[in-house]
C-alpha cells in the first residue's frame, strides 16, 4: 500500500506529462499503474498496444565527447546506407574500427611501436593518415617518428622529390625522420653545398641508400668533400651506394671526381654538365680505380620514372605537397604588381621560377658522361684449352696484386688529410 502512495503521489505531481501507463514487474507478474485512482491493475492478454512514440516524436544520437567546443561533433562511429524503398537505416561500426579511430585521433600520445603487428600498424596510420594527422606541425611529427623508428623501410622505401624544395624547406623534419630509404632524388632542389639535407646523407639512418639522385642542386667540390668525409675515412654513411646522378653542377670540377672514388660499391654515375676540365683524364681514371666503363647511349637507371614514392606515406607526401600549393595561392594576387613594374620599366626585378628544363640542353652540348660497371661474363664461355686455362689464371693473380698495391696507395693518399678535411670530421 505504501509503495503505490507513493507512486500515485509521483503521478499526481507530474500530471502535466503525458506519460501513458506504467508497467511494473512484481513477484513474477506485470501489473499498470492507473493513473487515476493510484492503483494497481493486473494486465489482462488482451490489452490494447499502446504507442510510446508519438508521430512527431524524434530522437537525437549524442556521443560523449570531452570537450565540445574544441572537438568537433563525431559522426563516423555509424555506417549509413539506403535500403531498397529509400529509407536511411544506420549500422553501428566494428569494434576493431571504432578503437583504430580513437587511437588514431591520439597517434601523437602513443610511446612506442616497436613489436607492434604490420598488419595492424599499417591499417592504423592509413587511419591517422586519413584524418591527415602527419600534416599537422607538431603532432604529425613526433606520430611520423614512432612509425619509422618501429618499421622503417615499410613506411617509405623511395622518395622522390625532385623540383620539390617547398615541400623540404617545410616538411624538412619530417623528411629527416624516415629511415631505410633505398631510393632518395632530390633532383632540380638548388640545395646547394650547405644544406642540412645534404649533410644528414651522412648520418647511419640513411646509410641503406642505394639510389641518390642530385641533379642540377648547386653542388661544388666542397660539397662532394663533406657528402663523402665519412666513407673516405670512417667506412660510415654512403657506402653502399649504386647509383649517384651529379649532373648539371657546374660547378664540380676534376677535384671533386677525385672524391667519388670512394664509392668502391658504385655501378652506375652521371656526371654530365659538370665543370670538368680534362675530360679524357677522368674518363680514364674512373676506369682505372672504380671500374666504371663510359657509355655512349644514355642510361636508363637515370631515367626519372624510375624513381617514385613508395610505401605507407606515400600520400602523406602528396597531402604535404598539396598544403604547399594552397598556402602558395594568395600570391597570385602579386601579379597585378608584376603588371606595375612593367609598366615603370622595372622588369629586371621580377624573379623567375627556375625549371629543371632550362639546363637540359646545356647536357646535351657537354655531352653524355654517364658511366656504368661491366659485369663478368668469362664464366659464360667455354674453356678451349687447359694451357688457356693457366695463362687466364696467371693473368687474373696479377690483376689482383696490381689492385691490392693500389688500394694500399690509395689508402695512405687518404690517410693523408688535410687540415680542413680534420675539421670536417669533427663536427660529426
Amino acid at each position: 500500500q505504501s509503495w503505490s502512495r507513493g507512486m500515485s503521489y509521483c503521478l499526481h505531481s507530474e500530471s502535466h506529462l503525458d506519460t501513458g501507463p506504467i508497467y511494473v514487474r512484481e513477484n513474477g507478474k506485470l501489473h499498470v499503474v492507473n493513473q487515476g485512482a493510484g492503483g494497481v491493475q493486473n494486465v489482462t492478454p488482451k490489452t490494447r498496444p499502446f504507442s510510446l512514440f508519438s508521430r512527431s516524436f524524434s530522437v537525437e544520437l549524442c556521443m560523449n565527447r570531452e570537450d565540445d567546443r574544441a572537438r568537433r561533433q563525431r559522426t563516423d562511429h555509424f555506417i549509413f546506407t539506403y535500403t531498397k524503398e529509400g529509407n536511411l537505416r544506420y549500422s553501428a561500426k566494428s569494434l576493431f574500427s571504432l578503437v583504430l579511430g580513437y587511437i588514431s585521433d591520439n597517434v601523437d600520445h602513443i610511446d612506442s611501436l616497436i613489436g607492434f603487428p604490420e598488419q595492424i600498424a599499417e591499417k592504423l596510420f592509413s587511419a591517422a593518415e586519413a584524418r591527415q594527422k602527419f600534416t599537422e606541425p607538431v603532432i604529425g611529427l613526433r606520430a611520423l617518428q614512432k612509425f619509422t623508428e618501429a618499421y622503417g623501410s615499410l613506411v617509405l622505401c623511395s622518395l622522390c622529390l625532385r623540383n620539390r624544395y617547398l615541400v623540404i624547406s617545410e616538411k624538412l623534419e619530417e623528411i629527416k625522420s624516415f629511415r631505410e630509404l633505398t631510393c632518395l632524388d632530390l633532383s632540380c632542389c638548388k640545395l646547394g653545398d650547405e644544406h642540412e639535407l645534404l649533410e644528414h646523407l651522412t648520418k647511419e639512418a640513411l646509410s641503406s641508400v642505394k639510389r641518390l639522385l642530385l641533379k642540377d642542386n648547386s653542388l661544388s667540390d666542397a660539397g662532394l668533400r663533406r657528402m663523402t668525409a665519412p666513407v673516405r675515412v670512417l667506412k660510415k654513411g654512403l657506402e653502399n651506394l649504386l647509383v649517384l646522378d651529379l649532373s648539371c653542377n657546374p660547378k664540380i670540377t676534376d677535384v671533386g671526381i677525385g672524391y667519388l672514388l670512394s664509392f668502391k660499391k658504385l655501378n652506375c654515375l652521371d656526371i654530365s654538365g659538370t665543370g670538368l676540365k680534362d675530360v679524357d683524364a677522368v674518363i680514364k681514371r674512373l676506369q682505372r680505380q672504380i671500374g666504371l666503363v663510359h657509355s655512349k647511349v644514355p642510361l636508363k637507371e637515370f631515367d626519372h620514372s624510375n624513381c617514385k614514392t613508395e610505401g605507407w606515406a606515400e600520400q602523406t607526401v602528396l597531402q604535404w605537397e598539396q598544403a604547399v600549393m594552397e598556402a602558395m595561392k594568395p600570391q597570385d594576387n602579386l601579379r597585378s604588381r608584376a603588371a606595375a613594374l612593367r609598366f615603370y620599366g622595372k622588369t629586371h626585378r621580377i624573379e623567375e621560377v627556375v625549371k629543371c628544363t632550362l639546363v637540359e640542353p646545356e647536357t646535351k652540348e657537354s655531352g653524355n658522361l654517364q658511366f656504368y660497371k661491366e659485369k663478368v661474363q668469362n664464366c659464360h664461355l667455354p674453356l678451349k684449352k687447359e694451357v688457356a686455362g693457366s695463362h687466364e689464371l696467371k693473368n687474373n693473380k696479377k690483376r689482383a696484386l696490381a689492385e691490392q698495391e693500389r688500394e694500399r696507395t690509395s689508402k695512405q693518399k687518404h690517410l693523408c688529410l688535410t687540415v680542413e678535411d680534420w675539421d670536417l670530421l669533427n663536427t660529426y
